[in-house]
């Protein structure tokens, strides 16, 4: 096993309001964190990486509540600036089955107005940095700041998570061809995801899709399907690895961003590829037994037990 290395998360922290009943005059909130940086950030911490969080907060009480949530879930959140502006927030009602409303309230927010000078070389030196196309969604300087980042990373892990509220396919595939080669580790979901990103006909089965990412320059790639596990390709390998059931469903929202999180965290401690991918899997279905992002981030021994008991 190598030397453990420090994991960098690059994205935007997102004021959570989520609510039990359907949006409706009078319907109650809770106020919360998340996003997917933050969700996968957790997530790395949790499995036992010193994880760095680098994101722009706004300089009010709310953004100090904000870092507080983020300590308190043992992020390092040193490189996080706090800029003037207004916070990024989404409103979620979400039921077990995964469907949901969902509203983004998050145009020009302080967070998405990251740049590249806001990076810093010996930080990212020898780190994994994680970062995911809701990053390069909201703004060109974010974009220009998770390609920087991914040149100066020791090992560059990617997350399409495509969201079509926030970009379009053709500019969400643009991206995803820029960043793939140079990503040590890709993680789309199947089917949707790559066949989107990839204008994949129908007929295009998971292996040949996994086969296509790999040409376009990654490194490895993890294509995660959902409840079916995840396809591992790497050095046109490939191994099916399956998901452990969920004890409990109530949100399944972070679900993806705890399973990478998890997957850079070991990833920058030393453990092969395929280890992490099932640790990850592990983590991810834990996730889901709480509402939010990071309602429930299970920690290393739990993930481990999980997957341990089940396998």
């Amino acid at each position: 096993m190598s030397a453990s290395r420090r994991v960098v998360v690059i994205g935007e922290i997102l004021v959570e309001l989520s609510s039990r009943e359907v949006f409706a005059p009078g319907a109650e909130f809770r106020l919360g964190f998340s996003g997917d940086a933050l969700n996968a950030a957790a997530a790395a911490a949790a499995a036992g990486a010193h994880t760095v969080l680098v994101a722009r907060v706004p300089d009010d009480e709310l953004g100090d509540v904000m870092l507080d949530a983020v300590a308190g879930l043992g992020i390092d959140g040193s490189a996080v600036l706090r800029v003037p502006g207004q916070h990024g927030a989404y409103l979620t009602h979400a039921d077990p089955t995964g469907q949901r409303q969902f509203v983004y309230l998050r145009q020009g927010s302080a967070g998405s107005t990251l740049e590249p000078t806001d990076l810093d070389r010996g930080l990212l030196r020898d780190a994994v940095v994680l970062a995911s196309g809701v990053a390069c969604a909201v703004s060109l300087s974010a974009t220009a700041t998770v390609r920087r980042a991914a040149e100066l990373a020791g090992d560059f892990v990617y997350d399409p998570n495509f969201r079509p509220r926030l970009a379009s396919s053709n500019d969400a595939a643009r991206v995803f061809r820029e960043l793939v080669p140079l990503a040590r580790l890709v993680t789309p979901s199947w089917p949707g995801e790559v066949r989107a990103l990839l204008d994949l006909p129908a007929d295009v089965d998971k292996g040949t899709a996994a086969a296509l990412v790999e040409k376009l320059g990654a490194r490895a790639v993890a294509l995660t399907c959902g409840p079916d596990g995840v396809l591992l390709r790497e050095h046109a390998r490939e191994t099916h690895i399956e998901a452990p059931p969920s004890p409990k469903l109530v949100d399944q929202t972070g679900a993806g961003d705890a399973f990478v999180g998890t997957v850079a965290a070991r990833l920058a401690i030393g453990d092969e590829l395929e280890a992490a991918v099932q640790l990850g899997t592990a983590a991810a279905s834990l996730s889901v037994q709480a509402a939010g992002g990071t309602g429930f981030v299970p920690t290393l021994e739990q993930s481990r037990h999980h997957l341990t008991n089940w396998t």
